[in-house]
């Protein structure tokens, strides 16, 4: 029987200058090592309907340029669908907007960071109780990782732990219960996604005093955070060996 696949759920595009490299669920595809029958996408930023979780390895969501604090209709029925998901105990990994609306569905708070945008090449801080989890067991103590949000978890749910901080953000990864993680950065840029982000957001940049042409030079390869989803893919793959796929209901 086939192994399982893992659904993508699509909450928005890339910057306009990136979409020629296709949509955030191909980089996510890409950067896990999946294959294009490995995957399932539903777009639900488009209003496609959620399918029925039996039969999914995994669900990975997607970053956004939405914000989760405006509810809108779409973002609230995947809310929904991940809460009785998690729950469930199906594996989810959660890539920025997609972190963030783990954490509100799961109970947590999410806002816009008093500190405003965090953007570029970052370093990550584990925290000492990483080295136990799954993902980030074995990683550095202190690693790059590229970010790009306004929005953060102000609050995490209760019953999770978080796992890494960057000097900006106090909650850039958490886990909820046995198989639920949200990460703030995104395990899935290149380092030319991430310059092309910033240069996209060149003149936001200039208006709070921060220079585009510096933090793109300061751009670097952030291999262990890709290792991060990579791991999230191996774990979900493991407690669902050679199942077989889902009906898949298109709309």
């Amino acid at each position: 029987m086939a192994p399982r696949p893992f659904l993508i759920l699509e909450t928005g595009q890339p910057a306009a200058r990136l979409r020629r490299y296709g949509g955030f669920p191909h980089w996510i595809r890409v950067a896990a090592g999946l294959r294009a029958d490995d995957t399932v996408v539903v777009n639900v930023q488009r209003g496609e309907a959620l399918p029925d979780r039996a039969g999914f390895a995994g669900v990975l969501i997607t970053g956004s340029a939405a914000m989760v604090t405006e509810r809108q209709d779409w973002s609230e029925r995947s809310a929904e669908w991940l809460r009785e998901a998690a729950h469930a105990g199906l594996p989810l990994f959660g890539i920025c907007y997609g972190h963030q609306l783990l954490a509100h569905a799961l109970g947590g708070e999410v806002g816009y960071h008093p500190a405003g945008r965090e953007m570029g090449t970052v370093e990550l801080a584990l925290h000492a109780h990483a080295g136990d989890d799954p993902l980030f067991a074995g990683l550095p103590d202190a690693f790059p990782a590229q970010a790009t949000h306004l929005q953060s978890v102000l609050r995490a749910p209760d019953g999770a732990m978080v796992l890494a901080r960057s000097a900006h953000d106090a909650c850039h990864a958490f886990r909820w219960r046995g198989n639920v993680w949200g990460v703030q950065f995104h395990p899935e840029f290149s380092t030319a996604h991430m310059r092309g982000y910033v240069h996209a957001k060149r003149e936001a940049l200039a208006g709070e005093g921060q220079c585009a042409r510096r933090m793109a030079r300061d751009v670097s390869a952030a291999p262990h955070a890709r290792r991060v989803l990579r791991r999230f893919v191996r774990h979900a793959q493991a407690l669902h060996p050679h199942q077989s796929k889902p009906h898949h209901p298109k709309g």
